[in-house]
């Protein structure tokens, strides 16, 4: 048999179970039922973001970020250069002397140098040197004076920096291709990993906090969905990400509810179904089986399950509701057992925009 007809079969092979694993994506991302399609819903909250207040704080809120970048990316894939034109309009005030410029952060913290992401993203879909060169100023003011192990000043161990500190870092190297932004990710990635992921998959909020907060989780979730998109496949932190990443979807798969959704603390049947974090979840688990991670058979239908239970959540207004408020690190129980719900707050709008995306991409 000679070599070249090995190669004709082995190619032929490959595109056979590319197909296959195709078709079974189709069947389970596809034919949603009247008013749950992703394109509806994406196009309806994007919009909706637009016009929206900010939210918490006097400086750009960390959750209006992550539901910037949802807008923006939800924009990308469906091609709408009016909505995408809109968002770039909503954050030209806040550039250096703009009209709005006392709204950006001061502290270097995740929660603010994460505000970055819009610039970066932005720069992405434009190519326009000024919102590169400002999405690379958060960037590299994160790691300006690193740390003796060279992880940046900006960690902390909480479960939440996995998106916050990543995210910044991955659309630095995603906008200009430079090695050390991939770098810097793969390597706190990894360190948070063997902190704070247990042996049933899940993430303690902190090393002193021994519970599995919803949102918390998601937000590793996806950050890691998130750095696995992008990082190559011969990077040397490839495979223990991953490892850690299936480790999780698979702990999701248990602990998902007959109603499809995800708890407010996860592993507390009597805690409330969570809309931020099933998003989240969601999020993720749709990137694993649309990129081949995850066994589309087994995950497929989960993923969506969750995406039609977590849309239910979404009101009238196209606001999401049943969203938990913003929540510290506590070693108490009833704490967690105890936060608000809250209906339109960013944390929710923002992952299910993910979603959407992610269902289109």
């Amino acid at each position: 048999m000679s070599l070249f007809f090995v190669r004709r079969v082995f190619a032929a092979s490959v595109l056979i179970v590319a197909a296959v694993q195709l078709a079974a994506q189709q069947s389970y991302f596809t034919n949603w039922p009247d008013g749950t399609s992703p394109e509806f819903i994406g196009k309806h909250l994007a919009e909706h973001f637009v016009t929206s207040p900010h939210q918490y704080t006097k400086t750009i809120h960390y959750s209006e970020v992550v539901t910037w970048y949802g807008a923006l990316t939800f924009a990308q894939v469906t091609h709408d250069d009016t909505l995408r034109n809109e968002l770039i309009r909503r954050f030209e005030p806040l550039m250096p002397r703009g009209e709005e410029s006392d709204r950006r952060p001061l502290r270097h913290h995740v929660d603010d140098s994460v505000f970055g992401v819009v610039p970066l993203e932005i720069a992405i879909q434009t190519h326009d040197p000024k919102y590169l060169a400002e999405g690379k100023y958060w960037a590299d003011r994160q790691w300006e004076d690193p740390l003796p192990d060279g992880f940046s000043r900006e960690t902390r161990y909480w479960v939440d920096d996995m998106y916050m500190l990543n995210m910044l870092q991955l659309e630095a190297f995603r906008a200009t291709g430079e090695r050390k932004y991939l770098d810097r990710d793969a390597k706190e990635m990894v360190a948070y990993l063997d902190k704070l992921q247990q042996p049933n998959g899940l993430f303690y909020h902190a090393p002193d906090v021994p519970f599995f907060w919803g949102r918390g989780d998601g937000w590793f979730a996806a950050g890691m969905a998130e750095v696995l998109r992008t990082l190559p496949a011969d990077h040397p932190d490839r495979a223990r990400i991953m490892k850690g990443y299936k480790k999780m979807m698979a702990a999701l798969l248990r602990y998902q509810g007959k109603d499809g959704m995800w708890r407010e603390l996860i592993d507390h049947p009597e805690a409330w179904p969570e809309s931020s974090s099933s998003a989240m979840f969601t999020f993720a688990m749709i990137t694993g089986v649309k990129n081949g991670w995850l066994d589309a058979a087994e995950y497929g239908p989960a993923a969506r399950r969750a995406w039609i239970a977590v849309v239910g959540y979404v009101d009238q207004n196209w606001d999401v509701t049943q969203v938990c408020e913003g929540t510290g690190k506590k070693n108490d129980l009833a704490y967690y057992l105890a936060r608000h719900r809250r209906t339109g707050d960013f944390h929710g709008q923002g992952p299910v925009l993910w979603a959407a995306t992610e269902l289109l991409r």
